[in-house]
């Protein structure tokens, strides 16, 4: 079970932006990474095209090591790690410093449905 998910408020605990809170946009596991709101802004340069025909430059937020940020639990007001515990027969997070439940984050996706093939139709021969 991962500590930090996407939906979850967080703290950077180091760097430019030390201190600032922001929700998580998402998270990049397998380079343990994590994308927060309005943390760790960077310039993009557009090159002219159809799309943006003035070209032009936007503020755009970069990912962000997941060591460097810490849950922020909003019932207790300050930061805390994730623990897991088991309620009612589901395993939930629970922050450590409250000892209470935190939120699920973001909602689970449900599975993606297999694309139906249409049936293929049998050949009409005469007997």
């Amino acid at each position: 079970m991962r500590a930090i998910r996407k939906g979850d408020l967080v703290e950077v605990l180091s760097g430019n932006d030390r201190g600032k809170r922001g929700r998580v946009i998402r998270v990049i596991p397998d380079r343990d990474r994590v994308l927060v709101e309005g943390v760790n802004l960077q310039w993009k340069h557009l090159r002219k095209s159809q799309k943006t025909p003035q070209g032009g430059r936007i503020r755009r937020e970069t990912s962000i090591a997941a060591c460097k940020v810490m849950f922020f639990d909003d019932a207790g007001g300050r930061r805390t790690r994730i623990g897991a515990s088991t309620q009612g027969g589901r395993k939930v997070r629970i922050a450590r410093r409250t000892n209470k439940p935190v939120g699920e984050g973001a909602p689970a996706r449900a599975p993606k449905a297999a694309p139906k093939k249409p049936a293929k139709a049998e050949p009409e021969g005469g007997d």
